[in-house]
Order: C-alpha cells, then structure tokens, then sequence
C-alpha cells in the first residue's frame, strides 16, 4: 500500500461546512480507497507530517506519546529480565558491518553509505546503521573472556537506516524508523532459547495489553528467518481490510554463528573455551501503523486507551442566555478531578470553534472518551459521555463519574482487543490442497495449510500464487487489489488457538506438493 506525499489544507482555508466536515473526518472510507484513507487519518490527526527526503516522516506529538506508553511498558518489563540500556554509535565501518556475509547480504540493497566529509571524500566509507549486531559485537568479544562475564544482556532505542527502495508507508515501511534492539549473550543455548520466548511473550503483551491487536506467536521459516540466525520467532499481525499478514516484532536466536564470526567466547567452568550463544530482538514503531489499520474507522483514529495521549476529552457546551462560566467552572472541575485519578483528561475551551468541530477533530485523533458538559448538565449534577468504539453516549451522575470513566477505559480496551480477535479468527481458514489457495487469499483470508517446510517448495507458492493472482486480478478493488505473491508468515507455536485442526500424520501431504507434511503453517500476502 503505497500512500501519497502531500499536504493537507490548513484549517483557515476552509471555508464550507461540507467541506470542514470533510477535513475533520478520514475524507474517504476504510473500504473505499484503503491508501487514501491511511494517509489522510494519519496526517489529519497529527500523527505525521511529511518531511523533504522521501520515505523519512516527522513522528509529531500525538503519534510519539504513544511510542513513549510502549517505551515506558517494555523498558520496565526487560528489566525485571536483567536487561540494561546502553547507546553505540550510529555508524559502522565497511569492514565490521561485512565481516558477517550471510547477515550482510540480507541487508545490502538497504544499506546508507557516507561517502564524503565537507568535500573531501573519505579513504573509508561507513555505513549508516541499518542494525547494530556488528557494531555491537566487537565490543562483546572484548569485554566477554569468562562465563563469570556472562549472561550479558543489553538494549538499545535507537533509530536505523533502511534505504527502502519499495513504496514507503508511514510508520510500516520507512527508510529511517524507532526502535528498540535487545542484543544478549549466554552460556548455553537452553539460555538463549529461554530469553527468546520470553521476548516473544513480552511483544504480544505490547499488541495485545497496550494496542488491543491480537497476535499470532510462531517460527518463521528457513527462508524468511533473520539473515545470519539460527532461528527467529515472530509475532504475526493482520489488517481485515486488505486481507495482509503484518509481521509485528521478532526474537531470534543468533546460535554461535555470530560469536564465530567476532571471536566472541570464553573460558567455560571447567577451564576450556567455549562459544558464546546470542540472541537480537526487535521492536519498531510500525506497532503504530498496525494499530492505525486494526481500529481506525471512516471518521479516523480509535485509539485504545492505555495508549492515548489523551484518554478523555472534556467539551463545555454553551447556551445564549446562560452563565458560561458556571460551565467553564465545572469543565475545568472534572478535568482536574480525572487528573487526579491517573486518567489522561484534557479541556477543550477553544473558541472560533464550534461544540461539532470539536467532536469531529477529536473523533478524529481517537480520544477513547468524549465528555459534554452544558448548563442542563450542571442542574442534573451529571455530564453526558460518548465512547469512541462504538459512539454510545450516555449521562453519568458527577457522584460516579471517576468510577464510570474509569470502567469505561477498560470496555473499550476490552472491546477492541475482542472485536479485532474475531474479525481476524474469521478471516483465518483451513486449508489441505492447492486449488483452495489463492481463492481463499482472495477473499482478503490468511491461509493455515499442512506444508512440508521445504524452501524450494516456499519458493514456488510465492511463484504460482503471484502468477495466478494477476491472471484473477479484479481492477474494480480500488485501494486494495487483492494480487500479490503469498509467503509463510509463520509456523503457529499453537495452531489450535486458533483453529481446531487434524493432526499431521504420515499420510498427510504438502499443501503444495507432494512432499509429507510437518507442520500446519500460516500463509498470507503480507507487507
């Protein structure tokens, strides 16, 4: 999904009602042109503005917060695991970054090269960290000489440099990003694995508890596991709209290949020398964009509330002929009273604007609750509230309003992660033969199919699928045409969850050829 580098009009220059309604909505519908819609939700928020190098974007405040409530849960959770912060340097030299072949040539096409200071051109070139195992590793091989050094476990938030050459989408695919790279090291490798799972876990707490995106946890396959590693896990998302899988974070356990590599061992126990076994792990704020295409609907964001910037936006309304500031008075009362509460509340008193402007512009950027307080309010001692999920409204008596609010943060962030979990439940189907395939793709699904793991196999799903998606292609899908090679997203570490599905058995065969089946896998045209 490509979307559109361009700015949007300034508030002042509208001057129509229609055309005001039109700017403080998504401007077009989810399912009507699904790219317009991104672009326009996420611009007209406020979550980005564009910048003059393509595929780079300015994160703005309504969007950053957000990465700042994911910051904030996982920096406090890889603590509790014995992980520490650390900060290495942005660039890398030609010779560190290709002394690891495999791993470098997975990341080639995307490298950023420096090539020239002031202007005179530099005897070396260096690269522009597109992620930092080989910056990292030279200095593990140094400061790692006894198993008493180790575990050694350090992260660091940071941003990277891939110089993307395919379509760039906010937040999902962009040539500079934010992200937090976890690079560890142990002793043996029952270590390493069991920090790898529990990364996992972690990251689908971060989609699921704070993001209400439910998530997939498995293997990714031979072909589609991080360059260089022994093997990775991933967490695999999907987008109803358009039917993609998303991959969404992942863990991998870097054997011994990198310890090799950048001599990183040490005396063991018993006095010998050993390798060091090691683990990456990664998340970025695509988490954002995923949220963005999970819950946002034709008037705009839905954010959930553990991550609003604002979780309760408080709008006075006012009546000719009535005492304003006993209004405003009150509105600024609840405020303050939500604040004290812990809830993320904020007063709306702008004036030029009228009480519609406001709900639209907020419905807009996602608050989770909007409050309206007028003059009849005040005489009933209640406010009148409006769930952005569903758009209910109701009046709450000021005696419970905290506890009313509070619930009803944790409805709609229940409701979220619920009603994303059966639309995608619904959209998962089994499948055991080839001719099922791309029909089922079609119908924006992913694909769990017994398959053989072979990579030459995986080579010719992508090959037949892309071949007979365009012969099927349908130009009447304006905005999500449903064509493309699938791939394995994942294999589920528990299929059952969700489907009930056969057993693999002797006799079961490949989905796609007629090699004996190992495991049930998730295929899906994917981003």
């Amino acid at each position: 999904m490509a979307t559109k580098d361009k700015k949007e009009p300034q508030q002042k220059q509208v001057k129509s009602k229609e055309a005001k309604d039109k700017l403080n909505t998504a401007g077009v519908g989810k399912e009507e042109d699904f790219s317009e819609w991104y672009t326009n939700v996420i611009t007209r928020s406020e979550m980005i503005d564009y910048y003059d190098i393509s595929g780079c974007y300015v994160l703005r405040p309504w969007s950053y917060n957000i990465w700042e409530q994911i910051q904030a849960f996982f920096d406090a959770e890889i603590k509790k695991l014995g992980v520490q912060n650390a900060y290495f340097p942005l660039l890398v030299s030609e010779k560190a970054l290709t002394t690891e072949k495999d791993h470098i040539e997975g990341f080639a096409p995307e490298v950023a090269w420096v090539t020239k200071s002031g202007q005179s051109q530099l005897s070396e070139p260096v690269a522009i960290r597109p992620t930092s195992e080989t910056i990292m590793y030279p200095a593990y091989a140094k400061w790692i000489r006894s198993h008493r050094d180790l575990p050694l476990k350090l992260n660091q938030w940071v941003n990277v440099v891939r110089w993307e050459f395919k379509h760039a989408v906010p937040f999902l695919r962009s040539r500079e990003f934010l992200w937090q790279e976890g690079h560890t090291v142990f002793s043996t490798k029952e270590e390493a694995d069991k920090e790898v799972f529990q990364i996992l876990r972690l990251y689908k707490r971060v989609y699921e508890e704070l993001l209400a995106v439910p998530m997939i946890e498995g293997l990714k396959s031979e072909k589609e596991k991080f360059a260089g590693g022994l093997y990775t896990s991933t967490i695999e998302g999907f987008i109803p709209t358009n039917g993609r899988g998303i991959q969404a974070a992942t863990s991998h356990c870097l054997g011994q290949n990198f310890s090799k590599m950048f001599n990183i061992e040490f005396e063991d126990d018993k006095g010998g020398k050993s390798l060091a076994w090691q683990n990456s792990w990664g998340i970025t704020t695509r988490t954002i964009g995923v949220m963005v295409m999970v819950h946002g609907d034709d008037n705009g964001l839905v954010l959930p509330p553990r991550v609003a910037p604002i979780q309760a936006v408080v709008v006075p309304l006012y009546f000719s002929g009535s005492d304003n500031s006993v209004v405003d008075k009150r509105s600024e009362e609840v405020v303050q009273l939500l604040k004290d509460a812990g809830i993320r509340a904020h007063l709306d008193a702008r004036p030029g604007y009228s009480p519609r402007d406001k709900f639209q512009q907020w419905e807009l950027k996602g608050v989770p609750i909007r409050i309206e307080i007028g003059p009849k309010d005040i005489e009933k001692n209640c406010v009148m509230i409006c769930r952005r999920d569903n758009r209910e409204k109701s009046s709450v008596a000021d005696a419970s309003l905290v506890q009313t609010i509070s619930e009803t943060l944790q409805a709609i962030q229940a409701n979220l992660l619920a009603r994303a979990t059966k639309t995608r439940n619904e959209s998962i189907t089994p499948i055991t033969q080839w001719p099922e395939f791309v029909p089922t793709l079609d119908k924006r699904h992913l694909v769990l199919a017994p398959w053989c793991e072979v990579p030459e196999c995986e080579d010719g799903v992508k090959k037949r699928s892309n071949e007979e998606s365009l012969k099927n292609k349908d130009e009447s899908e304006k905005g999500f045409r449903l064509t493309g090679a699938a791939k394995s997203l994942c294999i589920p570490l528990n299929p059952a969850e969700l489907r009930d599905l056969p057993a693999i058995t002797a006799e079961t065969c490949c989905f796609a050829c007629e090699r004996k089946a190992k495991k049930w896998t998730l295929f899906g045209r994917s981003y």
